[in-house]
């Protein structure tokens, strides 16, 4: 299964931290797939540090189209503070809906990705 690298995992990454280890693996493996608001969160963070080789590799990376359904937006959130999960961004919450719709796993250190999990059946990888 393909996995979607959120940015929390991947400034962990840049940052050399422990937490994002099972990234190499998945890497090596070709699992990962980036999306356009995961690179609109990262690259101009990387330009300013000067980071164009780390940049071109993200741009490397298989990308998934992005096909915004505001309505199951809208329904994702609903559902979510329903079920007492405050404080979704709606950023969040269009990883999540892209991820679902291509059938991806999302690996992520955002503890809000684990509770939309539970609710609409996303997986999340487990950090360890």
């Amino acid at each position: 299964m393909r996995v979607l690298v959120d940015s929390s995992v991947w400034i962990d990454y840049f940052k050399n931290d422990n937490k994002s280890h099972k990234l190499d693996s998945m890497l090596e493996d070709k699992k990962i797939v980036i999306c356009d608001v995961i690179l609109a969160e990262l690259v101009p963070f990387l330009e300013i540090k000067k980071q164009r080789q780390v940049i071109n590799l993200l741009y490397e990376i298989d990308k998934l189209l992005l096909h915004i359904n505001w309505q199951q937006i809208m329904k994702m959130q609903l559902t979510a503070l329903q079920n007492g999960i405050n404080g979704i961004g709606i950023l969040d919450l269009i990883i999540a809906q892209n991820a679902l719709q291509n059938n991806c796993s999302i690996y992520s250190f955002d503890k809000h990705f684990k509770f939309i999990g539970e609710i609409f059946d996303l997986k999340t990888i487990e950090i360890v």
